[in-house]
């Protein structure tokens, strides 16, 4: 099995579908992979592109792509992706046994299972329940939601300041962090309740909400994302000034631990580092943030890619970086124990004929 998007990479350059566009990756990217019996991937809505990095027999980094319009949140184990698309939320299965391999090298291949369509809702982060459900941040509509058999989508929670269920985003939800398999924080980039109001309040309108509470765990944030919970510590990216850090436990004030050079969106963690994505700022939209300032003053561009930073010091340990058309990712999940994963998009030519049968009871 092989698909056009395959790519295997020396820890430096590789080329994907997009012959103008180079991913660069640090020099020990691979071996980061190897020692922490992991492979990532992470999502480009402005390409529409699902990505997975592994490493393949040789020891090489094995990137592989594939098409999913607007590919936006992302969560996933070692059987199971799932994927905020335009119109749809996608289950991703894999259906390799243990100890088997596709073409000699893939140990997972994920094959989309379900595509539950919600409609353009702007789907954004996403969840999954203790008992399996999937919680999707609804973004248009303001508020978290989860799939419905009938309906787009059925609403569960919103935010207080929100007077109504309405087709109008106001005020940019957009990340979600779940605990103990509930929804239990969110961020939002104002606490706007007018359409289009959160566009205002980008400097400094932020907040993180507590679902259970609904209280304002956080407040004066610029355009925050990706709040995650680990280690007993409520972590964010506060993406308009470009830093990851953590809420202290007594007066909720963000506390910086690292600068990426880039608007930061999508966070994922595994063991003492954190995985976070990179964009370049979109006119209109991320520019005149004190983003543009941090970077004056670091003497560096923004640029597109993922840093992988250590939490004990700050520093990045590992990195890959997009030159070229791509300029924006979206989010990042962790795939424990897989070496080198692959997956069949929907509209591939391959997913015609890839016929698996499960196993019948005779």
């Amino acid at each position: 099995m092989h698909e056009p998007g395959d790519q295997n990479a020396t820890n430096g350059d590789a080329k994907p579908k997009d012959a103008e566009t180079t991913i660069s990756f640090s020099l020990g990217l691979a071996d980061f992979l190897a020692t922490n019996d992991i492979s990532i991937g992470f999502t480009s809505y402005q390409t529409g592109r699902l990505y997975l990095v592994g490493r393949g027999p040789d020891g090489k980094l094995a990137v592989h792509e594939a098409l999913y319009p607007q590919a936006m949140g992302v969560t996933a184990n070692e059987s199971r992706i799932y994927l905020g698309s335009l119109t749809q939320i996608v289950r991703l299965e894999n259906v390799l046994p243990i100890g088997q391999l596709a073409n000699d090298v893939h140990d997972k291949v994920y094959v989309p299972r379900n595509m539950q369509t919600t409609g353009n809702v702007d789907i954004h982060e996403l969840g999954i329940r203790e008992d399996g459900q999937i919680i999707f941040v609804n973004t248009l509509h303001n508020c978290l939601s989860i799939p419905s058999i009938t309906h787009s989508f059925k609403p569960i929670w919103k935010p207080d300041f929100i007077s109504d269920l309405a087709t109008e985003d106001r005020c940019h939800l957009n990340g979600l962090a779940m605990v103990d398999g509930q929804p239990k924080y969110v961020s939002a980039v104002s606490q706007s309740n007018t359409k289009d109001g959160w566009r205002d309040r980008r400097y400094d309108g932020g907040v993180i909400i507590d679902v259970e509470t609904n209280e304002i765990l956080a407040d004066g944030l610029s355009m925050p994302h990706s709040p995650r919970f680990h280690v007993g510590r409520v972590w964010l990216l506060n993406s308009g000034t470009g830093e990851l850090g953590w809420l202290h436990p007594t007066d909720h004030a963000f506390t910086p631990v690292a600068f990426c050079p880039g608007f930061l969106r999508g966070l994922e963690f595994h063991n003492d580092h954190a995985f976070v994505t990179l964009s370049k700022p979109r006119h209109g939209h991320f520019e005149g943030l004190a983003l543009d300032q941090k970077l004056e003053q670091a003497g560096t561009a923004a640029w597109c890619g993922i840093q992988i930073v250590s939490l004990s010091t700050g520093e990045v340990a590992q990195w890959v970086r997009f030159d070229g058309p791509i300029t924006e990712l979206f989010d990042i999940c962790i795939l424990p124990g897989v070496i080198n994963p692959i997956t069949l998009g929907p509209q591939s030519e391959e997913i015609r004929d890839f016929i698996t049968v499960e196993q019948p009871d005779w």
